[in-house]
């Protein structure tokens, strides 16, 4: 019976699309009777299918090797275009980790946006969002997954602008879908070059055909460039990081996906493009750059975030870039594990976040706080995320960053360095949070804070399990090492960074009246990392002033140039038949005069070079 059912999983991701067209009668206001929460049930129905069906897959394919299901969808002449489908233990688990995610933030939602007048768009929203991550997923085309990435694109800017009625909000989907489309030009430039080269664009080909191809290096270099440009806008990675900022203005339940699982698919695609990146050690090299830069950068630059969500949206960023440093390094079983464990607890985190605005309707953190007492459900989830996403044995962010350190602590002991680095701040970040929020004298907009209703809680509960049972998961598939094999030098240094930033968090001063310090040095630090590094700025300063320097230009060029020898042409037609009509006197012996001399001159031109 389990048979069939992994025979059909490349139906998984029709369930969310199914989802999402059923939304339009509501989303569009066809339906209104009824009210949207049809709309939202059937979105949660389709969800909660497509996990069962992946679920039982899984169990089907557990004792079996990986399958490749093709259907031929364009066959004419010498054109053969393939659909294909890649169905393994890994795809599958992944496609549980998108459903089950998805599943439990619609749930979530169902409480957040209780009173929102547009719930039914939402969910209609979310469910594309869930096709187009189970598809890519399943994938096993390249440029079905490039096709993909664009519907992830697409749906980023439709869910960031959800609230579309509010001019920030506008603009924060426009430069987020603008920031992305740059790196999927540039994939695209590399999908392209690569059919063009190997004559196939199925993964499965592609790496039968890198292991008999040599390329030069001039053509290795640009390739692996253009085939990494897509998932550093995907992961907002450095230079093309600051969309995933500005996302935090859609709704929390779009925030959950978009920072555990959406950025997870984007690394994904990466991660199966690494033996072909390979080729080129330059890109190989790049990859590591922008890691490690995004890693310590959206680190530090989280801690002078006073906005909630935007905050641990640095965060993501910054795990993110251990992601890219696991993979240019060659590791590409690290990278997996911090995908899957990132995952679960930065979701878990966002829920909590998100419970907290819900209740006080506010995300400034120095607007808050003695939360602890008045929301345990949700103070709860949020220690258990944070316990999860940090170095603590033996949660599941403390396995991935321990295989990161121990395999990289003999070859690149700097880039070990790294991952210690980021383990600890991230573990001062949460712990300043944490005191800022929960702790301390209840404020204003905190006094009357009532715990969040079931639809919320239970998400959140039920996460919370998961992440505590997320290293008894990666046990069923192999990911962790035997007791005997562990490094423990290297653990207990992983576990003393992780209590060096919680030492460091819980100590440090924190002063909710002061916004910026009075000390000078302090206060251009604290600046430099609140406005993040002047990314933003320095970007208006060169890359759009040099676009619109240009595009004044192109602008005079065409306006003074090409439309001026038009019109002067135009204007000299037009003098010169007005002048030549004052000629006309009606006498023919002048005409065929006129005739003879023209033909003459002629004559002589095109017999001057016999001459």
């Amino acid at each position: 019976m389990t048979q069939f059912f992994v025979e059909t999983s490349w139906l998984l991701p029709v369930y969310g699309l199914i989802g999402a067209l059923l939304a339009v009668p509501w989303s569009t206001g066809l339906i209104r009777r009824t009210g949207p929460r049809p709309a939202v049930y059937l979105n949660i129905l389709m969800t909660l299918v497509a996990f069962v069906h992946g679920l039982l897959a899984f169990r089907g394919i557990w004792n079996q090797g990986p399958q490749e299901l093709l259907f031929s969808w364009f066959d004419f002449a010498d054109v053969h275009l393939t659909l294909a489908f890649d169905i393994s233990v890994l795809n599958l688990g992944v496609l549980e980790l998108i459903t089950g995610l998805s599943l439990l933030a619609q749930v979530f939602a169902l409480g957040y946006m209780e009173k929102d007048w547009a719930l039914a768009r939402f969910y209609g929203l979310m469910g594309f969002f869930e096709a187009a991550m189970s598809g890519l997923v399943l994938s096993g085309s390249l440029f079905v997954s490039y096709s993909l990435l664009e519907m992830l694109t697409l749906s980023t800017y439709l869910l960031v602008g959800f609230w579309f009625a509010q001019p920030l909000v506008v603009t924060a989907a426009r430069d987020a879908f603008l920031t992305k489309r740059i790196g999927d030009v540039l994939l695209l430039m590399g999908v392209v070059t690569l059919a063009s080269l190997a004559g196939s664009l199925n993964f499965n080909d592609l790496y039968e055909w890198v292991k008999v191809e040599t390329l030069p290096t001039g053509v290795a270099t640009l390739l692996g460039l253009a085939l990494i440009a897509g998932p550093i806008g995907k992961c907002a990675q450095f230079p093309l990081h600051l969309w995933l900022d500005e996302a935090m203005e859609g709704p929390n339940p779009a925030s959950i996906l978009r920072n555990s699982v959406v950025v997870t698919c984007g690394a994904y695609v990466l991660i199966r493009l690494q033996p072909i990146v390979v080729l080129s050690p330059v890109a190989l090299g790049t990859l590591v750059a922008i890691g490690t830069v995004t890693a310590l950068g959206a680190s530090l630059v989280a801690l002078a975030q006073v906005d909630l969500k935007r905050t641990f949206s640095y965060s993501t960023s910054a795990y993110l870039g251990l992601v890219f440093i696991a993979v240019g390094t060659e590791w590409p079983g690290v990278a997996f594990a911090l995908l899957l464990t990132h995952a679960v607890a930065k979701a878990l985190i966002f829920m909590a976040v998100g419970s907290v605005i819900m209740t006080t309707n506010c995300q400034n953190i120095t607007e808050l706080g003695g939360l602890g007492r008045k929301m345990p459900a949700t103070t709860l989830a949020y220690v258990t995320g944070a316990l999860g996403m940090v170095g603590v044995l033996p949660l599941g962010c403390f396995w991935g960053l321990r295989m990161g350190v121990d395999f990289l602590s003999g070859s690149s002991p700097l880039l070990a360095l790294v991952f210690l680095g980021v383990n600890g701040l991230t573990a001062f970040n949460l712990i300043r949070v944490f005191r800022l929020v929960f702790l301390g004298t209840p404020q204003p907009k905190t006094r009357r804070a009532p715990e969040v209703p079931w639809p919320m809680a239970v998400p959140m509960v039920t996460l919370s399990v998961v992440t505590l049972l997320v290293p008894v998961i990666m046990g069923k598939l192999a990911l962790l090492p035997p007791w005997e094999y562990i490094n423990w030098p290297i653990t207990l240094l992983l576990l003393a960074s992780g209590w060096v930033g919680v030492a460091a968090g819980a100590t440090a001063p924190l002063s909710k009246s002061l916004a910026r310090s009075l000390n000078r040095s302090l206060r251009i630090a604290q600046d430099l990392l609140a406005y993040d590094f002047y990314t933003e700025r320095l970007y208006d300063k060169t890359v759009v002033a040099a676009v619109s320097s240009l595009a004044r230009f192109s602008s005079w060029f065409d306006q003074y140039v090409v439309d001026g020898l038009v019109n002067g042409v135009g204007l000299a037609s037009l003098f010169g038949g007005e002048g030549l009509k004052y000629s006309a006197s009606g006498q023919s012996q002048l005409y065929l005069l006129t005739i003879f001399a023209g033909v003459g001159l002629l004559g002589i031109f095109m017999t001057w070079t016999l001459w």
